[in-house]
């Protein structure tokens, strides 16, 4: 499980990076910038509690 949510948000990230240089989505590709980061911090935190 641990490794889907980071690789879900290596990809949210791919595509945050992708329609930030495009401007084309607008604020829906910040929300999943922040999607993606919660899945990175929440990564950390239950890989230190293992």
């Amino acid at each position: 499980m641990s490794n889907l949510l980071y690789t879900l948000a290596v990809i949210l990230i791919i595509f945050w990076a992708i329609g930030f240089f495009a401007y084309s989505a607008g604020s829906l590709i910040h929300i999943l910038l922040v999607i993606a980061i919660i899945a990175v911090i929440l990564r950390i935190i239950k890989g230190k509690k293992n």
